[in-house]
């Protein structure tokens, strides 16, 4: 097991060779010569949506205060946390033991609580997600620009997310994994599952206080969500602007939707190397008429990636 990280990194690096081997690398020089200053920009609404994502996480928190000194906190360690789930082959969930331990450390914040939070945060995340991708889905299937098959692969795999979001959103919802805990601990062969099974159904209880008590922190952390996502769509509209590729807001949308698609589908990669930068060259090239504009958005993506 210690191999497959290393493995898979070179299998993505190989890709994003291979991505470059066949790209004009001169077009994209230019490209990126073009940017500038702009970089800027691209930083600063990456800062918007990463504070917009900490406060859905702190939203999820309910035993802390809504406050600027918390958000700043929660901004650390989610610094700390999106690292390790970046460099990470563990579908984004690398960091998320970083950030519990860091609030039990720091802060004294129970594992229940913290990890109870986290699972809310990225499950929100996610649900915003499916939204997200449902919106630039439509957009795909009405672009004039992408053949059929682009439509078809970004449908399969619309509906494969959203099919393991809905079973991971109901096994939270009805406490699946306590009620099979509990079976089983009755079992002498499992009769270890019982100390574990109290922490299990602690977290658990939290989850569904959420979803069905404090539906208010629900809503309002879902609409954080949402503005995260939307934000990722504005950064590409201004990297295209930036680089003299100018797109709509919509193909904005489609660019940003078949990444984070594409990111989610290679969580095993870690930071998906090589198909991030894929998925790019793919539908940016796809909308803008040049694959070099779609590889040098995707290389802006990365810069400020390794930035944060």
């Amino acid at each position: 097991m210690r191999w497959t990280r290393p493995i898979l990194f070179l299998a993505g690096l190989g890709f994003l060779i291979f991505i470059i081997s066949e790209i004009n690398l001169s077009e994209t020089l230019h490209l990126l010569s073009n940017i500038g200053s702009g970089v800027i920009l691209v930083l600063f609404i990456y800062l918007l949506a990463f504070l917009v994502n900490t406060f859905t996480w702190q939203v999820s928190l309910n035993n802390i205060p809504i406050s600027p000194l918390w958000i700043y906190r929660l901004f650390q360690m989610r610094l700390v946390g999106e690292t390790f789930n970046n460099i990470t082959p563990l579908a984004g969930m690398g960091g998320e033991v970083a950030k519990a331990m860091l609030l039990k450390k720091y802060y004294g914040i129970s594992y229940q609580d913290g990890v109870a939070s986290l699972i809310l945060a990225k499950t929100i995340n996610v649900l915003a997600l499916i939204l997200f991708l449902t919106v630039g889905f439509w957009f795909v299937v009405n672009s004039p620009d992408l053949p059929p098959s682009y439509k078809s692969i970004a449908g399969t795999g619309l509906g494969a997310l959203i099919f393991g979001v809905v079973i991971f959103f109901l096994i939270q919802r009805t406490k699946v994994t306590s009620v099979i805990g509990e079976f089983l601990s009755h079992r002498k062969f499992f009769s270890w599952l019982t100390k574990s099974l109290k922490h299990v159904e602690a977290v658990e209880q939290r989850l569904v206080v959420f979803y069905t008590v404090l539906r208010g922190r629900f809503f309002f952390a879902f609409i954080c969500a949402s503005l995260n996502w939307v934000l990722g769509a504005l950064e590409v509209y201004y990297t295209m602007r930036l680089i003299g590729h100018p797109i709509s807001f919509f193909d904005a949308w489609i660019i940003e939707s078949v990444a984070q698609l594409v990111k989610a589908g290679s969580f095993f990669i870690p930071a998906s190397i090589g198909l991030q930068e894929g998925a790019f060259l793919a539908i940016g090239g796809a909308i803008t008429g040049s694959p070099a504009a779609g590889f040098t958005s995707a290389i802006i993506r990365r810069f400020r990636e390794v930035v944060w």
